[in-house]
């Protein structure tokens, strides 16, 4: 299992770029940063300082989406910290969800994010794509094209990763749910004449070890508030029957969500949240629980286990998952 970490860029600039180096000094091979251009820090300068200050993590957006950049900014953006990195760069994409809410719109379809993707592709590969009928080319590009990563919960949008994903980012870390979501991510692939085997399957979720569980569940309870928000779409898209009740029920007494609160420790977004269902999306507890469920997540499937970085005390759960977690080989 790779291991990885994702940024909210609502950090100091300096302090991020020192994470990055810390986390590629622990072994950790990826770092991923939230795309939400109102709610925080445009992640591409971010992501160059990135790429100019670690030598080889894999680093990219988890997510960006297709309706708030042009593919063609999106794929020369990409293409341009391919060459900065020497080729270290992913694309993870989803339909938006804050970049598009706090803007007072919704997610974007799949039909586009499919669109989009197959115009990243050609176009970070050197080859001439239709743009509202203009041949359109860069001339300039190394000719390597990201991997892409397809976000999804829903049966459709998980079909849709295993059509045209290189991975699929799935968030929370509930192993029976990830099995539940890996079903379609193959179906689509073999949908699609590909080997569902290939496709590289991602956990994201916060951390916290320590043995004072309620304040572990303290300090990651906004993160299935979270996943509340796409838990409502479905609900909206889906019949009950179509979806499992340990991903749905927990929404039951919702209120409303504040995104100028979007993955706040102690957000009243999450006063609704119990702790059964903080327990099974995250990962707490003393550092022996966070191994046993690693090796849950891997038997199901996972291929890199994502931390959202961003409870507090950042330095320090990276040190712990260096000395606690990562020698163990999971």
């Amino acid at each position: 299992m790779h291991f990885g970490i994702t940024f909210k860029p609502d950090l100091s600039v300096d302090r991020i770029v020192s994470l990055a180096r810390q986390a590629e000094a622990a072994g950790f091979t990826y770092a991923w940063i939230f795309d939400s251009h109102v709610l925080w820090k445009e992640p591409f300068p971010l992501l160059t300082l990135m790429a100019a200050n670690t030598q080889r993590m894999h680093l990219g957006t988890c997510v960006t989406n297709p309706a708030v950049r042009d593919v063609t900014v999106s794929a020369s953006l990409f293409a341009t910290l391919n060459l900065i990195s020497g080729g270290r760069m992913e694309l993870g994409i989803g339909r938006g969800d804050s970049s598009r809410r706090v803007l007072g719109k919704k997610p974007t379809t799949l039909e586009n994010l499919e669109e989009f993707v197959r115009n990243f592709r050609a176009l970070n590969s050197g080859k001439t794509i239709d743009y509202d009928g203009v041949a359109t080319r860069f001339p300039w590009t190394n000719g390597a094209s990201p991997r892409v990563w397809v976000a999804g919960y829903g049966p459709k949008a998980l079909r849709c990763a295993g059509r045209v994903g290189d991975g699929v980012i799935l968030q929370f870390a509930d192993p029976d749910l990830i099995e539940w979501c890996i079903g379609f991510v193959r179906e689509g692939a073999r949908e699609a004449g590909r080997d569902p085997s290939k496709i590289e399957v991602m956990a994201a979720a916060p951390v916290w070890i320590s043995d004072d569980l309620a304040l572990a569940r303290e300090r990651v309870r906004w993160f299935p508030a979270l996943v509340s928000n796409h838990v409502m779409d479905l609900i909206a898209r889906y019949k009950p029957e179509e979806l499992p009740p340990a991903l749905t029920a927990y929404v039951r007494n919702r209120g409303g969500y504040d995104y100028q609160h979007h993955c706040e420790v102690g957000s009243d977004n999450a006063e609704f949240v119990a702790d059964e269902v903080v327990d099974r999306f995250c990962l707490i507890g003393p550092a022996p629980a966070h191994r046993e469920k690693l090796a849950r997540l891997r038997h199901a499937g996972v291929t890199q286990f994502n931390i959202y970085l961003m409870c507090g005390e950042e330095e320090q759960t990276l040190d712990l998952y260096r000395r606690e977690i990562l020698p163990h080989k999971l």
